[in-house]
């Protein structure tokens, strides 16, 4: 591995990834639905992102909302998900899988693996979620992993940089460690100091875009009741392209 700045830019449309892009990404984690942590996008939105930008593209593969136990039909899913993407041109895919006691499932990870062969893995922030996360790095280094996205098992990068400093220690090279939760133009110098990081995985959403709508139902609501129908969320270019300076100056 090499941990060379790199900033990759998480996106669940055309205008986040247009605005990451023009920003400066050097690579995109293509999802859907981010308001809900993410899930596979679709292939036409692949499509769409791999035809309009010239940019390495990894692609998320989540079946659902929630945890990262599945079930034996979600793993035939992700496999297939898995193969048409690489057929598709992906660079490569984000996946997880965990145990009910929160280890990495490394037999299920394994078949991800090889439906995966030649392209690129990242381990997604189920690693969070695992109990001891020097084991769970042990293990994504055996099955050939190229990164690992994490908070350090935080709510945030910036809050887990202890666990952040000593997972890159820990991994001695043999792997990318890649910061993802918090990260924006003024927490990157500071946490690439810190944890000698210089990966970085960012949204880079600064705030809602209000909707066109100009009639609005606010009795009805088609999602979380938390959500307004009516806010947008976007990758701000202008929020990217800072932290993209900033990374790339490390």
């Amino acid at each position: 591995m090499t941990n060379l700045p790199l900033i990759e830019g998480c996106v669940d449309s055309h205008a986040s990834a247009l605005a990451a892009v023009r920003g400066g990404a050097d690579r995109l984690e293509l999802c859907a639905n981010l308001s809900i942590g993410g899930t596979t996008p679709s292939r036409a939105l692949f499509r769409q992102v791999r035809q309009d930008f010239q940019v390495r593209i990894n692609v998320l593969i989540r079946p659902r909302f929630g945890d990262f136990l599945y079930n034996p039909a979600e793993l035939e899913e992700m496999s297939e998900e898995i193969e048409a993407f690489r057929e598709l041109g992906a660079d490569g895919v984000v996946i997880g899988i965990l145990t009910p006691s929160g280890e990495l499932n490394a037999e299920q990870m394994a078949r991800l693996m090889e439906k995966a062969r030649g392209i690129d893995v990242t381990l997604h922030r189920a690693f969070d979620m695992t109990h001891d996360p020097f084991a769970a790095l042990e293990t994504a280094v055996q099955l050939g992993c190229t990164t690992i996205l994490t908070s350090g098992q935080a709510p945030s990068a910036p809050a887990g940089r202890e666990l952040l400093r000593e997972l890159f220690l820990r991994a001695d090279g043999r792997i990318d460690l890649m910061a993802g939760a918090g990260v924006k133009q003024g927490t990157i110098q500071e946490l690439a100091a810190y944890t000698g990081i210089r990966v970085f995985h960012t949204s880079a959403r600064t705030g809602p875009v209000d909707s066109g709508m100009t009639y609005r139902k606010e009795t009805v609501s088609m999602g979380l009741p938390s959500l307004s129908e009516y806010e947008l969320w976007r990758t701000d270019e202008e929020e990217f392209r800072a932290c993209a300076e900033l990374v790339h100056a490390l």
